[in-house]
């Protein structure tokens, strides 16, 4: 089981395009749909670069979502790692939501824990709702 097109493009349409290095809502720097590591304030690259490091991201996400062992579709693994590339492995690890995951709880509950991530920097973002709809829907396909 592998992740979907449909995330790569989702993804590039959340993350957006950014191609010269620039801080996110939560002050980290970022270039290309949402690139963190190894990046610096004035690092500029191309649109092909971009979709590469996001291909490379997904992939090294997913491989971490997977070992979490709890995603039963390809719409699970989407969800998933979609929300773990934004927030990072450790933070679902260490959620609620992914607790309620593993219980098995029932939708109502599961997306409403989903719908808790929705801050960055203290703000609560349309983005990040945006974002988190998505993944909840995503997640119950």
């Amino acid at each position: 089981m592998r992740t979907t097109d449909k995330l790569l493009r989702k993804l590039m349409e959340l993350e957006g395009l950014r191609l010269e290095a620039y801080r996110d809502a939560a002050g980290v720097v970022t270039i290309g749909y949402g690139h963190t590591k190894d990046v610096e304030m004035g690092d500029k690259i191309s649109p092909w670069w971009a979709k590469e490091l996001l291909v490379n991201d997904i992939r090294e996400v997913e491989e971490q979502v997977r070992a979490l062992g709890v995603a039963r579709t390809e719409a699970q693994l989407d969800a998933l790692v979609s929300f773990a590339f934004n927030l990072g492995i450790g933070r679902l690890k260490n959620s609620t939501l992914l607790r309620f995951i593993r219980e098995q709880r029932n939708m109502r509950e599961i997306k409403r824990e989903w719908n808790r991530w929705v801050f960055a920097g203290g703000q609560r973002l349309k983005g990040l709702e945006r974002r988190r709809a998505w993944e909840a829907k995503r997640f119950f396909e």
